[in-house]
């Protein structure tokens, strides 16, 4: 027989110990399994950490790539224009996607008077981004003083200035040559689809020429944020093509049959739409650019206002009087990543036999990102990325 001993004082002690633990741990059991409770100490957790992070970097968005553009220069030219704050908005402020109907009158731009602006908006490149596509420079706001005339309702036209510049040079980007070859892209379709748009406008180098539509929302806006990321800019101007009118273009359309005054009659109302590009390109146009009464009016119009004419490749050797370049090659007829960099390819290989090379793209997602990583590493191939402006010559 076992008999029963007294348990020592250390043993008693561990004992009621462990028995306010148990208890303790119960109501923590308890007070977790309410639902306000737990829910309330998870905020607080994130909000401890928030802090923390916040503390140690001193910004919530420290590791991401962004850059500062100033309000008063992005409104300097938008104060007299619709849409520049538009361009500046989110991506959840942006319109109703277009339902492809136009509502264009054949009067001037309306006039917006808003209140002056200061300070800067700072904007976060979207996906990451990296350093090459960052905008090198930041060029000058439109309009140029002493480049612009009242146009169409009032609207601003594009001039000789009187000291015999032009806004093709004026609104160009600065370009020096080193010595390699040439090669030069204009992606265009730009201001119809704002998320597209953006992200050209801010993942591509500044040397990408970007050409916009005459329709687009906010057409100022998206220029004047396009030139603050270092891009040249081109306007489009929409030709009739062989299949019109089952194929339209849009409104103000450019038609072969016109009239010299008719001719420049649209092509002024399309050229009030915004101030800032350097030139203009074609959209379709087929037919017109392979009339020469037409292609005669429309390029002495351009050389009379001191204008560029770079197009896709549809008017080479055409359009004679304003400075001219065409591109040797469209880069997304198929739409596959690996056609693409094949074009590409091939654009570099004319330019090392030429000395020069130009090539035009539309703004779809895979344009934009084979671009993008293309134009990373083109010097390291023994290139210089340059705007289309600088492949230009009478």
């Amino acid at each position: 027989m076992f008999s029963k001993k007294p348990a020592p004082a250390y043993a008693v002690s561990s004992a009621a110990g462990s028995g306010r633990f148990a208890d303790a741990r119960a109501r923590a059991l308890t007070a977790i399994q309410n639902p306000w409770i737990s829910a309330g100490g998870a905020g607080l957790l994130f909000l401890l950490t928030l802090t923390t992070l916040v503390a140690i970097t001193g910004d919530p968005k420290a590791g991401a790539p962004s850059i500062r553009i100033s309000l008063a220069q992005a409104a300097a030219s938008g104060a007299g224009m619709p849409g520049w704050r538009e361009a500046l908005a989110p991506e959840g402020a942006e319109p109703a996607v277009s339902t492809g109907v136009y509502d264009l009158s054949e009067g001037p731009i309306a006039m917006a008077h808003e209140a002056p602006i200061s300070g800067s908006a700072f904007i976060t490149l979207p996906g990451g981004g990296v350093s090459d596509a960052a905008p090198s420079i930041s060029l000058a706001p439109s309009p140029i003083a002493g480049l612009t005339e009242p146009g169409p309702g009032g609207a601003p036209l594009p001039i000789i200035g009187a000291s015999g510049r032009t806004p093709a040079e004026a609104y160009a980007r600065p370009f020096t040559p080193n010595g390699k070859p040439k090669v030069a892209l204009v992606v265009g379709g730009l201001g119809l689809n704002a998320a597209l748009t953006r992200k050209a406008i801010e993942t591509l180098p500044g040397e990408i020429t970007l050409s916009f539509a005459p329709y687009a929302e906010g057409l100022q806006g998206w220029i004047d944020l396009a030139r603050a990321n270092g891009h040249e800019v081109l306007l489009e101007a929409p030709m009739e093509p062989a299949d019109y009118p089952a194929n339209d273009p849009g409104p103000m359309t450019l038609l072969a049959a016109s009239s010299p005054q008719e001719t420049v009659r649209k092509l002024e109302w399309l050229l009030s739409r915004a101030t800032g590009y350097c030139g203009l390109t074609n959209y379709l146009g087929s037919r017109f650019l392979a009339t020469p009464a037409a292609m005669t009016a429309f390029s002495g119009a351009l050389k009379a206002r001191g204008l560029a004419f770079i197009d896709d490749g549809a008017a080479a050797g055409k359009g004679a009087g304003p400075l001219r370049a065409s591109a040797s090659r469209v880069i997304d007829d198929d739409l596959s990543a690996e056609a693409i960099n094949q074009q590409l390819a091939a654009l570099e290989a004319t330019a090392r036999t030429r000395g020069q090379a130009l090539g035009s793209g539309f703004a779809y997602p895979v344009t934009v990102e084979q671009a993008a990583v293309w134009a990373r590493s083109l010097s390291e191939r023994g290139f210089q990325l340059a705007p289309a402006s600088a492949l230009a010559h009478r």
